[in-house]
């Protein structure tokens, strides 16, 4: 390391040390409010939570804060612009909502009282996502402190949404109708996290998601399996058929065109998955399951982060009751899922899936599929020099080597991605043991001041890289 980056390094960690019992104080007021989006008594609360933001934020010194009205809750909004106009343009994206809690859920103290347990923050929304998110705002400042900049070196904004633990349902709107104001080089997601403490990570993409229910209908009503069974078609069984139909023997998805223009896995993309401390025995137990199960020819890893997937979410249809009841059911319904990955279209995977399904029913069974709203996947290549900037300012703040994972589910950085055209990074310090949704929800304090760290030396490397690789 050369003496002008070991100088930098010292006075990043310098000032964080001497801001960070105020940071966590106005962290831990921010915490106090239960914006809670899903619940509609917390609505107050959620707005409340987007003012307190926009107005610490304009403390921080962005000269731009807005809150961004949608039919449900309110954004944030921030800019602040570089004094070089060469410079290039990063999104910070994450959320200022949070997930319902209670004492009775199980939780040892408030929910909304945060408190400080050895070296852990516990309040809901300290790792989900309020305390990856507000780390930003010490981070700018450090950037300043250690650059001798009165702007950062790139024109930073920030769009925080108050609905994604409600699924994002005004999201992509919200992007598309101030798409003019969010346009960006790059985005950069703060709503993720790490393999473990001991191993830091960058992700480099999130799954795609397409969901639908299929309603088959036979019989205009129930009728008796002795007078009319065998000899009329049993939407109940025509269900059953078409969950067996879903997968080959080697636990492939069996619908033609569903694996279309994926983007497969590199050699060196295999190798980086390896060399993480993967213990399957472990993660089983964490699954809550007795064995693996899944696509030939790929591991645990790979089948959860790298390929696509079809799920049975459920299935129903005839009688439920206690003991028997001999009909033939008028109706059965299905759920289904499909995680999708890099180079698979929704629009492409709900028409092949749309297809297949009419192709497997029997005549005189009626059916209506209905899919929901759809996320596409995203993927960052290892090559790319916004994610390499990732890296470097990783590397700088927590000293070793950093690794590279994906993310298993869908959330809405692909939805920035798509409308915006830019490339989606992920930055997140959050660790398994954070309890995102469950009680005692916590942050790791020195995981937090290394969030702060690597924010305070990402945007210097941005724009000096940003401008070599352009």
């Amino acid at each position: 390391m050369s003496k002008p980056v070991d100088n930098a390094v010292s006075t990043v960690r310098a000032y964080i040390e001497t801001h960070h019992d105020a940071f966590l104080q106005d962290l831990a007021e921010w915490l106090r409010i239960p914006s809670v989006s899903a619940q509609p008594d917390h609505a107050p609360d959620v707005r409340r939570s987007a003012d307190w933001l926009a107005a610490k934020l304009r403390e921080t010194g962005f000269p731009t804060t807005e809150v961004w009205e949608t039919p449900g809750a309110p954004a944030v909004f921030a800019d602040w612009p570089s004094d070089d106009p060469h410079a290039p343009t990063v999104l910070v994206y994450g959320h200022h909502d949070v997930q319902p809690a209670a004492r009775e859920d199980g939780w040892n103290t408030d929910p909304f009282e945060p408190v400080v347990i050895g070296n852990r923050l516990h309040a809901r929304g300290a790792a989900d996502d309020k305390g990856q998110v507000f780390f930003h705002t010490l981070g700018v400042r450090a950037h300043l402190a250690a650059t001798g900049r009165t702007t950062p070196a790139v024109h930073l904004k920030l769009l925080v949404e108050g609905e994604e633990e409600s699924g994002s349902p005004h999201f992509r709107a919200l992007v598309e109708q101030h798409r003019d104001r969010l346009t960006a080089d790059a985005v950069i997601v703060s709503d993720t996290g790490m393999w473990s403490e001991d191993t830091p990570t960058v992700c480099t993409g999130m799954r795609g998601l397409a969901d639908c229910e299929i309603e088959l209908h036979g019989p205009d009503q129930d009728i008796h399996s002795g007078s009319f069974g065998g000899a009329v078609p049993n939407p109940a069984t025509a269900a059953a058929r078409l969950v067996a139909a879903l997968h080959d023997d080697h636990a492939r998805v069996a619908v033609p065109g569903f694996y279309d223009g994926i983007t497969p896995l590199t050699d060196r993309e295999r190798e980086l998955f390896a060399e993480l401390p993967f213990d399957e025995a472990q993660w089983l137990r964490t699954a809550k399951s007795h064995a693996t199960h899944g696509e030939a020819g790929h591991t645990t890893l790979e089948r959860i982060w790298a390929r696509p997937t079809a799920e049975v979410n459920g299935i129903g249809g005839g009688y439920q009751g206690p003991g028997g009841k001999t009909i033939v059911p008028s109706s059965a319904t299905l759920k289904l899922s499909f995680r999708l990955v890099a180079g698979q279209d929704p629009d492409h995977v709900e028409k092949a899936v749309t297809d297949w399904v009419a192709g497997q029913l029997p005549a005189g069974i009626r059916h209506t599929i209905t899919f929901g709203a759809a996320t596409r996947p995203c993927l960052t290549p290892l090559d790319h020099p916004a994610l390499q900037s990732v890296v470097r300012a990783m590397n700088l703040a927590f000293d070793q080597k950093i690794r590279f994972t994906r993310e298993g589910g869908s959330g809405p950085a692909a939805d920035l991605q798509d409308v915006l055209d830019a490339p989606v990074l992920f930055l997140g310090i959050s660790v398994p043991s954070d309890g995102w949704h469950a009680p005692n929800e916590k942050v790791e304090l020195d995981l937090l001041k290394k969030g702060v760290e690597t924010a305070a030396h990402l945007w210097g490397d941005l724009a000096e890289n940003w401008r070599d690789a352009h």
